[in-house]
């Protein structure tokens, strides 16, 4: 059994900043790529950011600059920092994780159940 849970969502205005993490839990063998996905009130679902094993990023043109992905491998946990918040930023952001679990060899694809990001004035 394996959870992914988000946390770190909330309210804040135009120009602020929010830190999110996902926490991926369980009988977990290992963690391929983790990556942030967004999705805004009445649009389809985003990818925000990537992660890899290695540690390498990637981000969609509209947070590049202003959003920072990382992990902490001990943790089993990512993290996502956010500034200069956008009101177009306002979305439901899941965490997604590609995830070996006990005692399998092949990767699974996890979802968390989302966390709210309201930016508003």
């Amino acid at each position: 059994q394996v959870q992914v849970v988000e946390s770190g969502g909330g309210s804040v205005q135009p120009g602020g900043s929010l830190r999110l993490s996902c926490a991926a839990s369980g009988s977990i063998r290992s963690i391929g790529a983790m990556r942030w996905y967004r999705q805004a009130p009445g649009k389809e679902r985003e990818l925000a950011a990537t992660i890899t094993s290695g540690g390498v990023t990637n981000y969609a043109d509209s947070v590049k600059g202003r959003f920072t992905v990382s992990r902490d491998f001990a943790k089993n946990t990512m993290y996502l920092q956010m500034n200069s918040l956008k009101p177009e930023d306002t979305a439901v952001y899941y965490c997604n994780a590609d995830i070996i679990v006990h005692p399998l060899y092949t990767y699974s694809n996890y979802w968390g159940r989302g966390t709210q990001v309201t930016v508003s004035s």
